[in-house]
């Protein structure tokens, strides 16, 4: 009986080359991904990483306010349910817990029931005649739809909580994180309390860093 002839494995080198090939694909795109990672803009976390405008129009980064707990706010100057009580209210409570751990932080929109359809200089005027406030108050957004300020849509995105009038109210810690949300109807004595304890646990916080 004639002997089988024997044969060199040919593919075995091929698929070798193959392993080797596409090791080192999956090694260059993990790498690729890891640099993509490190060299990227870091995305953003929290509101104090934002930039907004003043009433005059300049750009104002909020990290300034990063450290303090903030009361943020849609205003209107022209809201017959809550303009008069919403604003005295707020700037008694800045009064009262601000400004060194606490601020309001106020954003007139004109989107519900164009109850702000002043201009910034108006707005300015308007607060500081009837009320002198002394919180920050920026320039006119949108809180709504595709233009909808990047900062306050933040807020919403966090609670998954749109505002559906004027005078809601974020409560943001001093990281930056929502904690808390009220609704208009709300009164400032049901507020206040969650407020002031976030305000003592930062006073708090501090005297143990020293």
């Amino acid at each position: 009986m004639e002997a089988l002839a024997t044969h060199p494995l040919k593919c075995s080198i091929p698929k070798a080359k193959m392993f080797l090939v596409l090791l080192s694909m999956v090694l260059c795109t993990a790498l690729l991904c890891l640099l993509q990672i490190k060299f990227s803009k870091p995305r953003i976390k929290d509101f104090y990483s934002f930039e907004v405008k003043d009433l005059k129009g300049r750009v104002v980064s909020l990290a300034r306010y990063r450290g303090k707990a903030s009361l943020v706010v849609n205003v209107a100057s022209k809201c017959q349910q809550h303009t008069e009580r919403g604003y005295r209210e707020l700037q008694e409570l800045h009064r009262e817990l601000g400004p060194s751990h606490f601020t309001v932080l106020a954003f007139p929109c004109n989107q519900f029931g164009e109850s702000e359809p002043g201009s910034n200089h108006d707005i300015a005027e308007f607060v500081t005649t009837n009320y002198g406030v002394s919180f920050p108050i920026f320039s006119k957004i949108r809180i709504l739809g595709s233009e909808a300020e990047p900062a306050f849509r933040f807020l919403t995105d966090s609670t998954k909580k749109e505002p559906r009038w004027n005078f809601w109210k974020y409560l943001v810690n001093p990281d930056g994180q929502v904690v808390k949300y009220w609704k208009p109807e709300e009164p400032i004595e049901s507020i206040k309390p969650d407020v002031a304890a976030l305000v003592r646990a930062i006073i708090m916080k501090k005297k143990e860093d020293l």
